[in-house]
């Protein structure tokens, strides 16, 4: 289906690159719910996000350049100014470019290291992430990790205990640690009012980790949060033993390029002072990718939002709302049933 036919996604706000990768003058293709887009930063240091194509013959943007905080199209020269309006046509350069000639443009904004867009009428605020505002807590952005799978899924493995085990043994989990102990799940309120979200949290959620990260020196129980903020946004705050009551917090941000592909952005907001973001990183590196090849075997690859096709266990009841909560907001892109 169309992603214009959701409104959900539509005119919510997606992460498409990081901050510190879009420097003054690049242009950046990305894509975005099947739109090929261009991400770019004028001189002043504002991010601008236009549909990849020229108005003229229909070439990509992303292929020219940025000459006096003007995009200038690689094709026939054209030049647009930061509001989309073409000033300059070198083949008429004396004649003034009709009104018509623009490129599109989408809203774009930054926050927690990421530049976020809206392809349509932002109907709320960005996913609130108060943990990335304290000072005490090192931030360092991760990916992103392409999946050949639909958004929820991936958002699903990552409120997922059970797995930890299996997929991440010897690092998040251990085979004689295997049983998920019960825990709670609630509404969740953004606290954004009307530009907000109703969501769900978890907690008391606690799991035996070998190494829940790159501090620990040894197995601990870690005490989990999950907070489902959006319907591509969750956020866990994780408290390890060792850690003196700090608790740090790993928000995951998905990008849906398509109903089958997309990137997943993590923000780590760390206790830990001792490693290098490098180091950070490649540890979330290694977690992630241990992660990959399940989901991009899950069939079907859009998630089942009616019972009987998956059968769920008890651990599963974060999930179980989880698709709830996609299920009342009526997202259509990337779930099943798709057609309404």
């Amino acid at each position: 289906m169309s992603a214009a036919m959701d409104p959900v996604l539509w005119n919510d706000w997606h992460p498409v690159a990081a901050s510190a990768a879009l420097a003054p003058g690049a242009l950046l293709p990305v894509r975005l719910l099947e739109e090929e887009m261009l991400v770019w930063r004028d001189a002043s240091g504002v991010v601008h996000a236009w549909n990849d194509r020229c108005p003229h013959r229909g070439a990509r943007l992303s292929l020219g350049w940025v000459q006096e905080d003007r995009v200038v199209c690689a094709y026939h020269g054209w030049q647009f100014d930061a509001a989309g309006a073409c000033r300059l046509q070198p083949a008429q350069p004396h004649d003034t470019p009709p009104k018509t000639a623009c490129a599109r443009r989408f809203a774009a904004r930054e926050a927690y290291g990421l530049v976020w867009v809206c392809l349509g009428e932002p109907a709320l605020e960005l996913p609130p992430f108060p943990e990335h505002a304290d000072a005490r807590l090192r931030k360092v952005l991760c990916g992103p990790y392409p999946v050949h799978a639909c958004g929820p899924r991936v958002i699903e493995n990552f409120l997922d205990m059970a797995h930890f085990p299996f997929i991440h043994e010897g690092i998040l989990g251990a085979r004689e640690f295997t049983e998920v102990p019960d825990y709670r799940v609630d509404p969740y309120d953004d606290g954004l009012g009307e530009r907000g979200m109703t969501g769900v949290i978890a907690t008391e959620c606690h799991a035996w980790q070998p190494q829940a990260n790159l501090l620990a020196a040894g197995g601990s129980m870690v005490e989990y949060t999950y907070r489902v903020v959006r319907p591509l946004t969750a956020i866990l705050t994780k408290l390890p033993a060792q850690q003196g009551g700090l608790a740090e917090a790993i928000s995951l941000h998905v990008q849906p390029e398509d109903e089958e592909h997309c990137r997943a952005w993590i923000v780590l907001a760390m206790s830990n002072d001792s490693s290098s973001d490098e180091e950070s990183r490649a540890f979330q590196d290694r977690i992630f990718l241990q992660d990959l090849a399940i989901l991009e075997s899950q069939r079907p690859k859009a998630i089942p939002l009616e019972p009987g096709m998956e059968v769920p266990q008890r651990a599963d009841r974060l999930s179980a709302a989880y698709r709830r909560m996609l299920k009342a907001l009526d997202l259509r892109y990337g779930v099943l049933p798709q057609e309404r």
